[in-house]
């Protein structure tokens, strides 16, 4: 079924995955250890092993955590050309070498790009790896010990490209919004509000969805946490389910302090031909596409909504000549509870879809594994489309606080019209058209909450964390809440959306609900 293809259109042929809880410094394996044991496992993988790499003229590195910016200031893991390190460690030299951008969609855009640069005979065999080793990372800066081997900077040429900027204004950078376990919580809120659900039956929903998840990554081999968890035992706030940003215990959040990695190689059909990959291997990219929301979150017309996830799903079906009802695998970006929800009404799915949502489990249980996640869901939507010739997968990628996204639609079946280049362009510009919300940096007067969490920062005093509009102009802001006369302990007890009050303006902004 093969045969007609053109030559260069563009396919995955190997993936490998790695995950370690070596706990013993002396023993586990550095970040780039990770890296490299994930390109063994996919060269390995395509059926020829090392043969393979006298053949990759091109390789892709994805961003550690420690040179993203909230960790650059880590003594080790130190990475700057990660796909460099690699092809060093493994002994071949390729022509290209790449570098992604920080966020959680940068594999799946990554895999979108180059699967272009080979259809367009720009690149023939690339090695896409990432990983994180931000588990042992940080235990070895906790404990004293000494890993100052775990850094590497090679010498070579690297392309870095793509978004690569901060993912907050000024003022939401002020008021903590930089950090995502404090922003999603709004951006849940606002779906609550949106769906006029309360806030007790919209706990349920979440500890429902997420359940399923918890199912997943128990049957996972790579799962960081492989434990099935209730949808009660999800949203009860314990000892071990501590609050992290309201509506979300601890249970709702991504782990990032995970040991994982994972690569894949893509190349083309004729290239795979001459190298004599099996075509029961071939895994092709029917559609994909990329887009940006509304860069920050409080200029968004709309805080429950994802116009990126939706317009570009749209062209990705296009591209593929897929309908949804099509599609047989599922694997959403799962960072916290309302990347899904959103995702889904997006998309057009139910949460309760009986496809399913994931093949991982999703950040929370299987892992979070940094900027490197969508690689472990692509390797492992490849090995469950090889199981079963012929069905459809679809994976997500998310990058800032639902600001970032990519999309690929796989199958092991050709592609039933020539592969054409992603119209990411046309999608990019309808959302740029879309209004953008003015936001008053400096507010003053009578106000109501849009949307509220309460934020509970490791060390450091819990605040109420708002996006409201002023009444006189219909402006947006962000301010907090101090913790006062018990209004915080009824943020997280009671409905504050459309709370009124007055807000005062400052380095931080305040606002005090009315009584």
């Amino acid at each position: 079924m093969h045969e007609n293809l053109d030559k260069n259109t563009p396919i995955l042929v190997g993936a490998g995955m790695v995950m370690q809880k070596e706990k013993d410094l002396t023993k586990a394996l550095s970040p780039l250890d990770l890296l490299v044991a994930a390109a063994q496992n996919a060269l390995d993988d395509t059926g020829l092993g090392l043969a393979l790499s006298a053949h990759i003229d091109a390789v892709a590195g994805l961003r550690f955590i420690t040179d993203s910016p909230e960790a650059r200031g880590l003594p080790y893991g130190q990475y700057p050309n990660p796909g460099r390190s690699v092809a060093n460690r493994m002994g071949f030299a390729p022509r290209h070498c790449f570098y992604a951008p920080t966020g959680g969609n940068t594999p799946q855009f990554m895999i979108n790009d180059m699967a272009e640069r080979i259809n367009a005979g720009e690149v023939e065999t690339v090695l896409l790896v990432g990983g994180e080793g931000l588990a042992s990372v940080m235990r070895a800066v906790a404990t004293g010990v000494d890993k100052s081997d775990w850094n590497d900077a090679p010498d070579g040429d690297c392309v870095g490209y793509g978004v690569d900027k901060g993912g907050v204004s000024p003022t939401e950078q002020a008021h903590g919004m930089s950090f995502p376990v404090n922003t999603y919580p709004l951006l849940e809120n606002a779906l609550r509000g949106a769906l006029q659900r309360d806030v007790a039956s919209h706990a349920k929903s979440m500890g429902s969805l997420m359940a399923r998840f918890t199912e997943v990554a128990a049957q996972h081999p790579m799962s960081w946490f492989p434990v099935s968890r209730s949808a009660e035992e999800l949203i009860t706030v314990s000892e071990q389910n501590r609050w992290v940003g309201s509506p979300y215990p601890k249970y709702l959040n991504s782990v990032i302090q995970v040991d994982q990695a994972a690569a894949v190689i893509l190349t083309s059909v004729g290239k795979a031909r001459d190298m004599g990959i099996d075509p029961a291997l071939w895994v092709f990219l029917h559609g994909c596409a990329d887009a940006n929301e509304t860069w920050h979150v409080s200029e968004r017309p709309d805080l429950h909504r994802s116009y990126a996830i939706n317009f570009m799903t749209e062209a990705a079906l296009t591209m593929a000549g897929w309908t949804v009802d099509e599609i047989d695998l599922f694997d959403l970006y799962s960072c916290f509870p309302v990347a899904v929800e959103v995702a889904c009404r997006e998309i057009g799915l139910s949460e309760q879809d009986p496809r399913g949502l994931t093949v991982t489990g999703g950040l929370p249980y299987f892992g979070g594994a940094g900027n490197c996640y969508t690689l472990l869901s692509v390797a492992t939507m490849m090995q469950k489309l090889r199981a079963a010739p012929g069905r459809k997968g679809l994976c997500t990628g998310n990058g800032w606080y639902l600001t970032k996204h990519s999309i690929g639609l796989y199958s092991t079946e050709a592609p039933r019209t020539p592969w054409t280049s992603p119209t990411s362009k046309a999608v990019q510009k309808r959302i740029d058209d879309l209004p953008k919300c003015v936001v008053d940096t400096a507010p003053n007067g009578a106000a109501q909450i849009e949307t509220y969490s309460v934020i509970h920062p490791a060390g450091k005093p819990r605040a109420g964390l708002i996006i409201g509009k002023l009444d006189a102009t219909d402006a947006r802001f962000v301010a907090h809440v101090a913790d006062q006369n018990g209004v915080l302990d009824a943020m997280l007890r009671d409905e504050f959306l459309g709370k009124k009050g007055q807000v005062v303006a400052g380095d931080i902004n305040y606002f005090t609900p009315a009584e």
